[in-house]
Formats: structure tokens, C-alpha cells, sequence
């Protein structure tokens, strides 16, 4: 249905001179299949399972779909994390076991905590239901901090309005999560970090060190960036050695994403929709979903099954 999305892309890394260049990593996007869907995966990777808190990122399309193509994920469970949905394009229905229903649109952010547990569904409204429509963008898992993982869960959503927004020197950004430049998004998140993006029409320098902290990473949506005499392009992820050197040049037209935080001293174990720092945790959630001890989504009546055991990444 989504063969079109995304071309397969060969996982490829490639190690930088050290000397010359403030990128550890640069992470190719490659194509995944979630359901009935494929997205562009670009964590948890073999050689970096997490940057900051951030231990799951999918990019969503783009892609267009016709008047009988919608995005019908049904019931499935989370623990030990927050998720971030964040749409360029389209419009998702978000029903979950708390009694949240809301449709999220572009711009806009849905924060999920899941903590002990929550279930949730991802669906194409209503109005959109009959109608070609298209779909884009990122879906992300923060993991809690150990003592914030069995928490009650809870939902947060915020419009584009209420996100912080400015503009420096011709160059755009936004603070969609987190903390960064002196400025706080009204995302509640649970440890410090930070999901900034940039736009810019023309090109320019930027130089942001000096307000990011713990490890961070730079995703290229559209367009291209250079730094040390290196260029690089969409759809690649570039995960940094140092994040206070954090200076390149961004090319006209190019919106990117910046993210980290603060990295956690404990590992992180994850297996279908789970994530804790306990592999019994895992196991107990495991058991959980197979045997209907999760809670149900209020007006949805099909469930995920359990996978085989399967991790991401790699």
C-alpha cells in the first residue's frame, strides 16, 4: 500500500576524522515497516541506541494516499517512555486509554507518557477518511528517567501557537521540546532535554553550541548542511562528538532538526513498543498485553498481537 514511500536505503556509516569535524556519526535514514506502514528509521541504530533521552526515531513519509488508503494503527501498549508526535503535513486521530481524543495537526505536539502503561491508537479523522490526503512527519520515544518509569501516565498536547518561535539573523527556530536558549517549551518533559528545529531561506552560519548540553544529534529534513569542508544531505542524521561545538553552515532552503539532552547512567532495553531499564519490566508488560491486563481505548476493539521477539535497530 505504502510501497512508494520510501526507496530501501543501505544502513551506512561513515567515521570522520576526528581532527577535522565535530560529527561522530552520520547515520543513513532506512526504510522500516510498522504495520501497514514504512517510515524512514533513524533510532535506535547498531552503533548508537540513544542520543540524550531519545531512543526512538521514525520519519513519516511523505506520502499521499487515495479516498480508500487511511492510517488505521489499532490498540497497542507502551511503557517506560514519553512519545512525541510532531506532523509537517496531515492529520492523525489520537485516542488512548486515558480518555484523550484528539486530532493532532501540523505543528502542533502530542506528548504521551506511558510510564507503568498506556495504550493508544493512530488513526486518519473522520473528514479525511473519504478524501485523497497526505501524511508526514516524525514519530519519537523519550525514555523516563528510572525513577519516572512506573509514573501514572498522563497526555500533554500543545498547538503551534504555544510553541516558543523567533527568528535570529534570518534564521528561524522553533523549541518544540525541552530547553534551549533560554527559552522553555510547555511540553512536560521528565529530564533535561531539548528538540529544536531550524529553518532558513537563505544560507547562513550558525553557531549554537553554547546552548545545548549532554550529547546532541542534527537531522536533516530537506535541504543540505556543510561543516569542516563536509557536506551533508537530507534524510541523514549526524550525531555529534561534542555538543557545545555544535557551528555549520545550513544551505537556503533547509529546515533541520537539533536533539538531545542529558544521557541516562543506567542502559535502556527495548523490545516491540517497550522500553525500561529492567528486562523484567519488559517481560512483565509482555505478559501483560498477551493476557488484556493493559487498559482498553475507549470506541476501539482490535488489539496488536504481541510480535515475536524481534529488537529494533541494527
Amino acid at each position: 500500500m505504502f510501497r512508494k514511500l520510501h526507496e530501501q536505503r543501505l544502513i551506512r556509516i561513515k567515521k570522520e576524522n576526528y581532527s577535522m569535524s565535530n560529527t561522530k556519526l552520520i547515520i543513513e535514514e532506512r526504510a522500516a515497516n510498522i504495520g501497514n506502514f514504512i517510515v524512514g528509521r533513524l533510532l535506535p541504530f547498531r552503533q548508537k541506541r540513544m542520543v540524550g533521552p531519545f531512543i526512538f526515531i521514525d520519519h513519516m513519509g511523505p506520502v499521499s494516499m487515495n479516498n480508500k488508503e487511511n492510517l488505521d494503527i489499532a490498540m497497542h501498549p507502551h511503557i517506560g517512555i514519553s512519545t512525541l508526535t510532531f506532523l509537517f503535513e496531515g492529520a492523525i486521530l489520537h485516542r488512548d486509554s486515558l480518555g484523550t481524543e484528539i486530532e493532532i495537526t501540523p505543528g502542533a505536539v502530542n506528548w504521551m507518557t506511558a510510564g507503568k502503561g498506556v495504550v493508544h491508537t493512530e488513526r486518519t479523522p473522520e473528514h479525511l477518511r473519504n478524501s485523497t490526503k497526505k501524511l508526514h512527519g516524525l514519530q519519537i520515544w523519550v525514555a523516563l528517567p528510572i525513577e519516572e518509569e512506573q509514573c501514572e501516565p498522563s497526555f500533554a498536547h500543545a498547538s503551534a501557537s504555544e510553541l516558543p518561535s523567533w527568528e535570529y539573523e534570518g534564521i528561524h527556530f522553533k523549541l518544540i521540546a525541552g530547553k534551549a536558549f533560554g527559552k522553555q517549551s510547555p511540553i512536560p518533559v521528565y529530564s533535561p532535554l531539548y528538540f529544536i528545529e531550524i529553518k532558513s531561506d537563505e544560507e547562513k552560519t550558525v553557531s549554537i553550541g553554547e546552548h545545548l548540553f549532554g550529547e546532541s544529534a542534527l537531522y536533516i529534513l530537506e535541504g543540505s548542511i556543510t561543516s569542516d569542508g563536509h557536506t551533508y544531505e537530507a534524510k541523514q542524521l549526524l550525531v555529534a562528538k561534542d555538543s557545545t561545538l555544535c557551528a555549520f553552515t545550513i544551505s537556503e532552503n533547509s529546515t533541520i532538526y537539533i536533539f538531545g539532552g542529558e544521557p541516562f547512567s543506567e542502559e535502556r532495553f527495548i523490545e516491540w513498543n517497550f522500553v525500561a531499564s529492567d528486562k523484567k519490566l519488559i517481560e512483565q508488560a509482555k505478559e501483560n498485553w498477551e493476557k488484556d491486563k493493559f487498559p482498553s481505548v475507549p470506541n476501539e476493539t482490535v488489539k496488536i498481537p504481541l510480535p515475536e521477539p524481534k529488537r529494533f535497530g541494527g
